[in-house]
């Protein structure tokens, strides 16, 4: 496969008061565009509600942790019952700094290490059947069988750049389309066993919240998803990928706001020459006394059309909208539900790839 492949995922969603993605002060994150202060949800905040929502859905992921040395050796006991802990600790320690992946005096990596469940059982077979270990063989099993989640998000080994694995998606913070006002929430809580003569609130604090709609956009290389999982699983992951992008949400805060909201518009576009983030029709903020999301709509889908217009990008193989009911689209003829739409996309993915293969 040569000619690019591309997948974009246009998203608008309202969000009540909230608080789902925090800086470092508690007060959710915002980003300066267009002049005014918008809403921010960060990428890495939305990406690990995506690798949640493939667990729950039983989506091969891998496990991104500084335990990877515990990891392997209890996959190699469960492998070789004559091994104790304590010698499979001592031969997985060995077989990660074979690779030049440091270990520290606890037992862990110096950074979160992503692996996947194949990685990990190939690897665990190969310590239990090899006395001396050799790195150009270690370092070829961590290269292949990538999970969904490692093949899509990439990984980094400053050990070991050799061991990196290029990400084949791109995820953007996702900002209001509107300027925003932060507000704060002032709250008590009294003690059930407080005496009768006594006053005042065994606890108090303030909450920063805002409400927004955003705009959240993703783009998938398949080309590079393909040589990360080969062409059937890369097609399957993009609709699991599009399914999960459309419906997580990180959970911040969620308890004390039950923001959990759905999205209210969705345009997948599939492109052969480039990706296209489409954040520039809210560089002039959208402004409304009745709500945000019909204007939004409106304005996403003119800079779509303008674009296309431009000549600066070709006719996309597929573009395809599901909508609430209450926004009309000024594109294509909707799809009406969510399965249609990623059966509309699993098609073209591998009609093109197909027809790649062919030519």
């Amino acid at each position: 496969m040569s000619k690019n492949l591309y997948i974009d995922l246009n998203v608008l969603q309202t969000v009540p008061s909230s608080n789902i993605n925090r800086d470092d002060t508690g007060a959710p994150k915002t980003a300066l565009y267009g002049g005014v202060t918008r809403a921010r949800v960060s990428s890495q905040s939305w990406k690990r509600a995506i690798r949640t929502s493939f667990k729950a859905e039983n989506v091969n992921i891998g496990t991104r942790t500084k335990k990877a040395v515990k990891l392997l050796a209890d996959k190699m006991v469960t492998i070789d019952s004559s091994l104790n802990e304590e010698s499979a600790i001592k031969k997985a320690t060995e077989v990660f700094k074979t690779v030049g992946i440091k270990i520290n005096k606890d037992g862990e990596t110096g950074a979160l290490l992503l692996v996947s469940p194949g990685q990990l059982g190939k690897l665990a077979q190969y310590v239990t059947e090899h006395e001396k270990f050799n790195k150009k063989e270690i370092k070829e099993v961590l290269k292949r069988d990538d999970s969904l989640d490692l093949a899509l998000f990439g990984r980094m080994v400053a050990d070991d750049p050799e061991l990196n694995v290029d990400a084949s998606a791109q995820v953007a913070h996702a900002i209001s389309t509107h300027e925003i006002v932060p507000e704060f929430d002032y709250y008590t809580a009294l003690d059930d066993l407080q005496s009768e003569d006594s006053a005042g609130a065994a606890m108090l604090g303030t909450i920063e919240f805002n409400s927004a709609t955003l705009y959240r956009y993703a783009n998938v290389n398949l080309n590079e998803l393909v040589r990360n999982l080969g062409k059937n699983d890369a097609v399957q992951g993009i609709s699991a990928f599009i399914k999960s992008f459309i419906l997580s949400m990180p959970t911040g805060k969620q308890n004390t706001f039950a923001n959990k909201t759905l999205p209210n518009y969705i345009m997948i576009t599939i492109r052969t020459d480039t990706p296209v983030n489409l954040v520039s029709a809210f560089e002039d903020p959208v402004r409304s006394n009745h709500g945000y999301v019909e204007k939004s709509v409106k304005i996403l889908e003119d800079e779509y059309q303008s674009i296309q217009k431009s000549g600066l990008v070709n006719k996309p193989a597929l573009n395809v909208v599901l909508t609430n009911s209450k926004y009309d689209s000024q594109l294509a003829e909707p799809v009406t539900n969510l399965d249609e739409l990623l059966n509309k996309v699993t098609k073209t993915l591998t009609e093109v790839v197909q027809e790649k293969v062919n030519n």
